[in-house]
């Protein structure tokens, strides 16, 4: 079975108080240590309003964060295509995946926050058309194509990029929440898909047809699409116990629930929790909860939930946030890279079977002891000496040591 990559996605959600200068540095910061604990991925959006979301340019972002890593993949996650021309787009991830040794993996939207469409003079119902159009005028540019196009909302005259991307095939990912717009789209180009509406318990039940939207689509306009190139998000926080976690995450969960999803996004029919507790328990709470707020073993237990759910995804995408402090938080992603991703991907399987079968066969390795001691035996300083080194004594572990008391 092919391994599931692991990733992380920052929006960001940032609480208003802290030095943006920063809050930059920190985010920066985690990059850094999500690649050295042997993540795969990392995504970064563009939000230009909100207050909480205050990354303007993933590419910006990610080229800096390509200076501080070495192996970790780095995603738009996503560039609102409606609001740039398609030519500065492709032009910017060209330069990103050189400036990132091919490490750049283009991620696109429609554009989320109605705020930031507001603001650019874009009519919301033409978001979902102009992402399409703009795709497939940035795949015709990174072919090597010299395209000539005039939209309503653009125009290229003999237009083609200087360099093309260091990758031979740089990968294109579409983002998807619940309607089936996300991925129709990436059925229909036969590209990745990054589920945004599976962090509610709704959005984690409905991957199964939102599957089928993608397959249908691909076949309709004979692509095909791949599961190993579908990555599904998750929220979570990890510790040593569940109480340590929920104590941990309760209060920030409870400030960005209230002060962002529901003061400012002010999203219909969302209520704001009335503590720390009955926050984490509406969030992650219950068999299907898509959130995680506990220890390695709950985190496991959701995502082969999900694999099951939705029949199998490529890559787990957690979502950043700052429901714990950063420390906390920073410790949370730790334990999952030591403990969540192995058991999942099997790592560590093969420790355990080693394990057993030592301890099974232990009567097979008797016969060492038994040679050791007939060798001690044989000396006589030696024999007299077992007394001052015999179990107990020594450095090395009794447990992988023979005998000395059996002759």
């Amino acid at each position: 079975m092919a391994r599931v990559k692991f990733g992380a996605f920052l929006a960001p959600h940032h609480p208003i108080g802290e030095h943006p200068m920063l809050q930059f540095r920190r985010d920066l910061d985690l990059v850094e240590q999500l690649d050295s604990l042997g993540y795969d991925e990392f995504w970064c959006g563009e939000h230009h309003s909100s207050g909480w979301e205050m990354i303007a340019s993933p590419e910006m972002f990610l080229a800096a964060a390509g200076e501080r890593t070495k192996r970790i993949r780095l995603g738009t996650g996503v560039i609102s295509l409606p609001y740039h021309h398609p030519y500065n787009v492709a032009q910017r991830m060209v330069q990103l995946d050189h400036m990132t040794g091919g490490r750049a993996i283009f991620g696109s939207g429609p554009g989320a926050l109605a705020s930031d469409a507001h603001t650019l003079g874009i009519d919301p119902m033409t978001q979902r058309d102009r992402q399409d159009e703009a795709i497939d005028i940035i795949r015709r540019l990174f072919r090597g194509e010299r395209v000539t196009a005039k939209s309503d909302w653009f125009t290229m005259n003999d237009a083609a990029l200087q360099i093309l991307p260091l990758q031979e095939e740089m990968p294109f990912v579409v983002a998807s929440q619940i309607s089936p717009s996300g991925m129709t789209l990436a059925g229909k180009y036969g590209i990745g898909i990054i589920s945004l509406g599976s962090m509610s318990t709704q959005g984690l039940m409905a991957l199964p047809t939102q599957w089928g939207f993608a397959e249908d689509a691909a076949k309709k306009h004979g692509t095909t699409v791949d599961r190993a190139n579908w990555r599904v998000l998750l929220s979570w926080h990890i510790a040593e116990t569940r109480e340590q976690a929920e104590r941990e995450a309760g209060p920030g969960l409870m400030r960005w629930h209230n002060e962002y999803t529901v003061k400012t996004l002010q999203r219909p029919g969302v209520q704001p929790f009335s503590s720390p507790e009955d926050a984490v328990e509406k969030t992650a709470g219950g068999e299907n909860a898509a959130s995680t707020i506990g220890t390695p073993d709950d985190l496991i237990k959701t995502i082969k939930n999900l694999m099951q759910v939705s029949g199998g995804v490529g890559t787990i995408i957690g979502f950043v946030h700052d429901w714990a402090n950063s420390e906390n938080t920073r410790r949370s992603w730790d334990m999952v890279a030591r403990y969540v991703v192995p058991e999942i991907n099997g790592y560590i399987a093969s420790l355990r079977k080693s394990q057993t079968w030592v301890i099974e066969n232990r009567e097979v390795f008797e016969r060492a002891g038994q040679a050791v001691m007939a060798k001690i035996m044989q000396n006589e300083k030696a024999a007299a000496a077992l007394p001052l080194t015999g179990p107990g004594r020594v450095a090395i572990p009794t447990v992988n040591a023979p005998d000395l008391r059996k002759g």
